[in-house]
């Protein structure tokens, strides 16, 4: 018997890939198999997992036998090779309830979506053990499903935001809905689209960015793409300009990946790194003028907006139970109305004959 699970507890830790929220297993039965039932063979197998567990992913179509789809009283066969996709991995520390207030979309008995503000953790990580969304999910909503027989909850999670990032997230309220929703996450049958404010204006009116994505070898911290094609892991990330302002543009995103820092990493890459996202870049007066007023226009916008311009803005999802297409909105929050709305203003009275690209070749070498 051949066992592989693909996804460690110090990979969960330090990525942010949604595919890396779950557990991969992949095991090969023995020539000498018996025959057995499918829950019962993943059971003796894979530790940590009960049959409840199991049953339940079998339920919604992440085990597969050969590539198929198999439900768990399918009799396992010499040399069957079982895939296995659970939607929460192992870590091994003391999670508690915080009455931490959470902004509730929707809810019934299956999900729940809520508006995550910025600044809050998802997960507990990096010194982050505490004043995250799991607490809060603890506190709030404490009989969410998590694994079984294991120290630590982790209530209802198959997606992430950064910590700075705001907007909407799902949360699987029963085995089955987790299950089902981490289904489509991981196959990307939902739909979700961000709104981003970036710097610099497009040529066109949208567009796409494909280009792997791994840790850059200058800062461990920040995701880029290699100069090697090969290395990384693919990420797509399709663009359409929603607003301009000339120096900076409202853009939204619709991903096709789910990688750490995608859309900020991405846009980096494309020369266009989100407004004030320090880790890329963006902190800075890269498009404009350069006369001290603009300057100082910007750095107000800075302390207005102390954060990456980049919010969860729509997710579509198919509900675990009934199978209906559900899509739920939130609007821009007030830190990003502001800035906008400062553009607006800047924008619409700026002399026609102030120079305008003052920056832009200088920065731009920068950011390659």
């Amino acid at each position: 018997m051949v066992k592989d699970n693909g996804t460690s507890g110090r990979a969960a830790e330090d990525a942010g890939d949604e595919q890396e929220l779950y557990e991969h297993h992949r095991v090969v039965a023995d020539p000498g198999q018996g025959l057995v039932r499918l829950d019962k063979f993943l059971f003796d197998h894979i530790g940590g997992a009960s049959r409840s567990r199991i049953a339940a992913a079998a339920r919604n179509g992440n085990v597969l036998v050969n590539g198929r789809a198999e439900k768990p009283s399918y009799k396992v066969k010499p040399k069957d090779v079982v895939t296995l996709v659970l939607p929460h991995p192992v870590r091994e520390v003391e999670l508690l309830p915080e009455d931490i207030p959470l902004e509730v979309l929707y809810e019934d008995d299956q999900i729940l979506v809520l508006n995550k503000q910025a600044g809050l953790v998802v997960h507990p990580g990096h010194g982050n053990w505490t004043g995250t969304l799991v607490n809060a999910l603890l506190f709030h909503f404490g009989k969410l499903p998590s694994a079984p027989n294991q120290p630590v909850p982790r209530p209802g999670l198959v997606h992430r935001l950064d910590k700075d990032t705001s907007g909407v997230m799902v949360v699987g309220k029963t085995e089955d809905a987790m299950a089902h929703l981490a289904r489509q996450f991981f196959e990307r049958t939902n739909d979700r689209r961000y709104q981003a404010l970036v710097w610099g204006d497009f040529d066109a009116d949208e567009g796409t960015i494909e280009g792997n994505l791994d840790r850059s070898p200058k800062d461990r911290t920040v995701m880029s793409v290699p100069a090697d094609p090969e290395q990384g892991k693919t990420a797509i990330t399709h663009w359409k300009v929603l607003e301009r302002f000339t120096y900076v543009t409202l853009v939204e995103c619709k991903l096709e990946t789910g990688r750490t820092h995608q859309i900020r990493a991405h846009m980096r890459h494309i020369g266009h790194p989100l407004f004030n996202d320090a880790a890329y870049g963006g902190d800075r007066v890269l498009k404009g003028t350069v006369f001290s007023k603009y300057k100082q226009f910007v750095e107000n916008c800075f302390r207005l907006l102390p954060r990456q311009a980049l919010h969860a803005a729509m997710l579509a999802i198919d509900h675990p139970a009934t199978g209906k297409r559900m899509r739920f909105e939130s609007p821009l929050p007030a830190d990003m109305q502001a800035v906008l709305a400062r553009w607006r203003t800047y924008t619409s009275a700026r002399p026609l004959d102030e120079p305008g690209e003052a920056f832009d070749a200088e920065e731009a070498n920068k950011l390659k």
